[in-house]
């Protein structure tokens, strides 16, 4: 095996594992609390997370974080979890980072008494915590739906633009607000941003002059691909395409997320390469003969039951 097949086999030994170690440990799993996140099952493999600190804007204070990264992290082996959909208590679904939480910044950057390397590795590794927080939705192997209402500001859109599929009401709007605090976005918006909307010029405005972006806009150059009148049609709307996406088979789904975030960093012929591994085993799956069935079969509209994954 070449390098890159070997880095492939690793990459596919690993998932297998982690799908039988779901496959015993799921049943005894069930929903956890969380201080400012509520989880909720409203139908069935389908998981509601809802950013739950609207006195506070849903500003994002240490705690919070941390707990974002712990919920999605729960919810990828989550066996009872085939999709999710991410909103927000309150008429604003993010307004950032709380600036009381930025005195911690503060602290470590201008403290005169500390070596100015030691100060640099205590911020990167503060950074790199916040970053692994909101990469855990990317890294979630359950397709997530982010339901966006009101604003969505800093680092809110970097939350956002870690999910899977964005929809928004007709009041959201979206604003990096880095440079308005004298800093570089820093969380995720400046790498995903440029590959969701596709228009590096557009892109490249909305960081440098931290203007809004209002729904009408953000649909048009595809940061959602869908609005709606009301918050509740949002919800609503966004929970119904979950319900659909975990009737599916998990391995198909779970396989084609991780296929598509592969693609969207690598050259094809890699991402062919990848798809071609992963396909080798999980097309031996019984999951491949039942949904063909059915599909053959559509008109006894017969129901489809998928193992847990």
């Amino acid at each position: 095996l070449n390098k890159f097949d070997e880095m492939n086999l690793r990459t596919l030994v690993s998932t297998m594992f982690s799908t039988v170690h779901r496959c015993f440990s799921s049943n005894a799993q069930s929903l956890p609390g969380f201080n400012y996140i509520l989880l909720s099952q409203p139908q069935e493999h389908v998981v509601h997370v809802t950013l739950n600190r609207p006195e506070k804007m849903n500003a994002l204070n240490e705690l919070f974080w941390r707990e974002i990264g712990e919920c999605f992290q729960y919810l990828s082996t989550y066996g009872k979890c085939r999709a999710i959909v991410l909103s927000a208590n309150g008429r604003t679904f993010c307004s950032g980072i709380d600036f009381n939480d930025l005195a911690k910044f503060a602290s470590i950057a201008y403290n005169a008494d500390e070596d100015v390397a030691r100060r640099a590795f205590k911020l990167r590794s503060l950074i790199q915590k916040f970053q692994n927080s909101f990469t855990s939705l990317e890294k979630c192997s359950k397709p997530i739906i982010a339901a966006i209402n009101g604003n969505c500001i800093g680092a809110g859109v970097d939350l956002i633009c870690a999910a899977d599929i964005r929809y928004c009401s007709d009041d959201a709007s979206f604003q990096i607000r880095e440079v308005d605090i004298g800093m570089a976005a820093d969380v995720g918006t400046l790498q995903r941003l440029p590959k969701i909307v596709g228009n590096h010029s557009l892109m490249r405005e909305l960081a440098f002059t931290a203007r809004s972006m209002l729904a009408e806009e953000a649909l048009e150059f595809g940061l959602v691909n869908r609005k709606f009148s009301s918050h509740s049609e949002l919800v609503d709307a966004s929970l119904q395409i979950a319900a659909k996406i975990a009737a599916k088979s998990p391995v198909a789904v779970q396989g084609t997320k991780l296929e598509l975030n592969y693609a969207r960093d690598h050259p094809v012929d890699d991402s062919l390469h990848s798809v071609a591994m992963w396909n080798m085993c999980m097309l031996q799956s019984e999951d491949v003969m039942k949904a063909a069935s059915v599909t053959i079969n559509r008109e006894k509209n017969e129901a489809v039951t998928f193992d847990t994954l």
